[in-house]
């Protein structure tokens, strides 16, 4: 079977997300995803599903070190007296002995910690083996700035951002360049919004290929690790299929050209974006 390519880090360039997928239904796609030829799964604390992926990872056939699977450690965890204990809880549910990348969520600690303080936790689990790479997600250049003060270069793996042609998110994705973080690129379809679209239908009718191939292609294309979630088998396949298309410059650049800003995940508690 087919497994998805590497990133410049360790995290296979291509995943599967599984955010707003619950029980039966994570299940059914995280299996479904698994059969396809996908080895990245990522799920979140928050998302309330580790324990139906989980399952899906322990009743599939695909041995543990063929597989990649992120988790993130929610805002209420982000302090000494739970974040480790949540992160155990993780692994539990997850019915793993650890992740290979754990994240920040959100730069968003609820109870106003320090980022020292959680960071700090963050390395902490990695240095028990709870995690095999640590990252971050949803930080902004200046939070970028000053996780890598205090971790130093070369210990972040990955920052995980909404990136889609409709949100190109370049400046962060430059200071993530600047210090070696790979880039995750969440929501590549903006909620579908993109799929719609007349120039990426136009390019995709030129390859003969589906919206998604392209949007898919286009993230790849520009060296980012992108995590399409899907209930349907096809749409799982047709993103995995997205690997095998090259796009051209000119197919980059009209879709590049399509940033307007238009941020999908907003809550109230996102720090000031760029």
């Amino acid at each position: 079977m087919t497994t998805t390519n590497q990133s410049a880090s360790n995290i296979p360039s291509l995943g599967v997300g599984t955010f707003r997928l619950k029980d039966d239904e994570a299940y059914d796609s995280v299996t479904m995803a698994l059969n396809v030829g996908f080895r990245h799964i990522d799920t979140a604390q928050i998302y309330g599903n580790e324990d139906a992926v989980g399952r899906a990872i322990k009743d599939s056939e695909v041995a543990r070190e063929d597989l990649f699977v992120t988790t993130k450690v929610w805002n209420d965890k982000l302090n000494k007296a739970n974040f480790v204990d949540s992160v155990q809880e993780s692994l539990t549910k997850l019915q793993l002995s650890y992740v290979d990348l754990l994240l920040i969520h959100w730069p968003s600690p609820e109870n106003g910690e320090s980022m020292e303080e959680y960071l700090g936790e963050l390395l902490r689990v990695k240095e028990m083996g709870l995690t095999k790479e640590i990252g971050i997600s949803n930080f902004t250049v200046a939070q970028i700035e000053e996780a890598v003060s205090i971790l130093g270069e070369g210990v972040i793996s990955t920052n995980q951002v909404e990136v889609h042609p409709y949100l190109t998110n370049e400046k962060v994705r430059a200071a993530c360049d600047k210090h070696g973080i790979v880039v995750t690129g969440y929501m590549p379809f903006a909620v579908g919004k993109v799929l719609k679209d007349d120039t990426i239908i136009n390019i995709a009718d030129k390859h003969g290929v589906s919206a998604a191939e392209v949007v898919v292609a286009w993230e790849l294309a520009h060296g980012l690790v992108t995590i399409p979630s899907s209930t349907k088998r096809k749409n799982l396949e047709t993103n995995f299929k997205a690997q095998t298309l090259t796009l051209d410059a000119d197919d980059i650049a009209r879709i590049d050209a399509l940033d307007r800003g238009d941020r999908q995940a907003d809550p109230d508690f996102s720090p000031a974006w760029d």
